[in-house]
């Protein structure tokens, strides 16, 4: 069962036994009432076919090295099914919006920021730019059913706002993307490899086709992994989100 709670929930200290809520339930997240409402149909279709954009710099970010051991970990894990990579110089706005329309998966591992000033600004740091979240709630992407933004701030809204859920994620699923694995704030250059990881090797148990049905489930197993490894924090593993359906 998938319900929608959110995922720190919970007492935590040194007696708290299991008195959080993710000990108990997956989490999931809808930005807006209409999207429960008129759900998108869910059944994926037949083929497969998965877009990886692999930024392990951009223009005026610090690196994130630790994409391309993300990269290799999906390779892995999907060595038995379509993969189109965008790597470095590659990820070009352009072949990226380009590759999104002929792919229904995407993984962007890349440097995101959110803008409170012009949310529809906000924005994925590609190789020669941003593209923004108004450029993506514009695209056409008939075939759209999943995508992982391993970025930072990519569900990240502002009180002040009158629609808080305006952010890259919530653009997403707008573009026609049924589910989205995204986070609420930066997250760990070191830990996003980790998640990734967990998330795919649950994604593609038994060999079967990757089922985005099963996306809010493998989220929470692989934020579970990681809230068992060596020095993790609560701060650590709260970020990792699933929205959609």
């Amino acid at each position: 069962m998938i319900l929608t709670a959110f995922s720190g929930s919970g007492i935590y200290g040194p007696d708290s036994g299991d008195s959080q809520i993710s000990n108990y339930v997956v989490s999931s997240y809808t930005p807006t009432l209409s999207t429960l409402l008129h759900p998108p149909k869910a059944d994926p279709i037949s083929s497969f076919s998965l877009l990886s954009v692999i930024q392990s710099s951009a223009p005026g970010a610090s690196s994130i090295p630790s994409t391309k051991q993300e990269l290799e970990h999906i390779q892995q894990r999907l060595a038995n099914h379509d993969h189109v990579v965008l790597e470095g110089e590659a990820g070009t706005k352009r072949r990226v919006v380009k590759a999104m329309e002929k792919c229904n998966w995407l993984h962007l591992a890349c440097h995101g920021i959110q803008r409170p000033d012009e949310p529809t600004k906000s924005a994925l740091l590609l190789e020669d730019g941003h593209l923004t979240l108004d450029e993506i709630i514009k695209l056409n992407l008939p075939r759209a059913e999943f995508a992982f933004l391993s970025a930072c701030q990519t569900t990240t809204g502002d009180e002040n706002l009158s629609e808080e859920a305006v952010h890259i994620a919530g653009g997403m699923l707008l573009a026609g993307y049924r589910s989205v694995v995204a986070t609420m704030w930066s997250i760990q250059d070191e830990l996003a490899p980790v998640v990734t990881d967990e998330f795919y090797r649950h994604i593609v148990e038994n060999g079967d086709r990757p089922d985005s049905r099963k996306a809010a489930e493998a989220l929470h197993l692989s934020v579970q992994n990681l809230r068992k490894q060596p020095g993790i924090q609560l701060t650590d593993w709260i970020p990792f989100v699933h929205l959609g359906v």
